[in-house]
């Protein structure tokens, strides 16, 4: 013997069923709409419940919320952060186990033994060497991944993920230029996220002055480091010099562009400019290269 719930009285009219599964009978109706939601179409809602397709319409329509900077609020998860940090993990895991890839995709000015010149026969390796490491070192990406997660957990909430990417991004290949405008030896490669981490020190100090804070503890770190490129060997300070000053280039157009519906236009207009000019400087640090 089975035992149910009797299904109401319908005084002989079909029962309602679900508009997206016509085959489940349901006796509860949306409160927006009033159409038969199953289980499976319900929503929880202020009260009752709401069918999904009523939820998605608001959620369509609902006002976007933008950040002081113009991104679009999405919480204070740093999406963005962790993905460059999991990539550069994974990467550097490859190049332990790959033994050719960081020959592969490191960045010099110049190369010898039969490998062409970066410039302009293979430019992808002035951003792909952001997210190689040194493998002689677990300081070396252990360093820069602490400091990505700590400034990228203040800046992406801050600019939206978005923008804080595109910053990052050409962070580091202006580090890269820095190297090709800069560095005495053509002929030394250089890896790391570096150029790309002093990128966002730099976008840091100009956010930090823009909202009146203090940013005297982010100038000391920032010299610290300085002079650490300077006195420890290995370390390329022009790829953190070039870093820091297109970071904070691109951080300067990304809050002070004016707010109203034009700020975004403004702001990516103001970062493909700062491209432009790298690759201008790209043109002229390849005319200086020894031939």
């Amino acid at each position: 013997m089975s035992f149910g719930v009797p299904a109401p009285d319908t005084g002989g009219q079909e029962a309602p069923v679900c508009p997206r599964h016509p085959d489940r009978v349901s006796y509860v109706s949306c409160q927006r709409c009033g159409r038969p939601a199953c289980g499976q179409c319900q929503r929880p809602a202020a009260v009752g419940f709401q069918c999904v397709d009523c939820v998605r319409e608001q959620a369509a329509n609902a006002p976007v919320r933008r950040n002081a900077f113009g991104g679009i609020a999405r919480g204070t998860r740093p999406v963005a952060t962790y993905t460059f940090i999991g990539l550069c993990v994974v990467v550097f895991l490859l190049q332990l186990v790959v033994p050719d890839l960081t020959r592969a995709l490191l960045y010099a000015p110049v190369f010898t033994a039969g490998l062409e010149g970066v410039i302009p026969a293979q430019p992808w390796r002035m951003l792909t060497a952001a997210f190689l490491h040194s493998q002689s070192s677990f300081l070396h990406i252990a360093f820069n991944m602490y400091a990505l997660y700590i400034l990228g957990k203040v800046l992406e909430p801050a600019m939206g993920w978005a923008r804080f990417a595109a910053l990052y991004l050409i962070a580091a290949v202006g580090g890269s230029i820095g190297v090709l405008l800069l560095s005495p030896n053509p002929l030394q490669g250089v890896v790391g996220a570096s150029g790309a981490v002093f990128g966002l020190f730099g976008a840091l100090f100009i956010i930090q002055r823009k909202r009146g804070n203090d940013v005297k503890q982010i100038v000391v770190l920032v010299g610290i480091n300085a002079v650490l490129g300077f006195v420890v060997p290995g370390i390329a300070w022009e790829a953190h010099l070039g870093g820091l000053l297109t970071g904070a280039a691109c951080a300067a157009i990304i809050a002070y562009a004016p707010r109203g519906e034009r700020q975004s236009t403004i702001q990516w207009l103001g970062l493909a400019g700062v491209v432009a000019l790298l690759a201008v400087l790209t043109l002229v640090g390849v005319v200086r290269l020894p031939g």
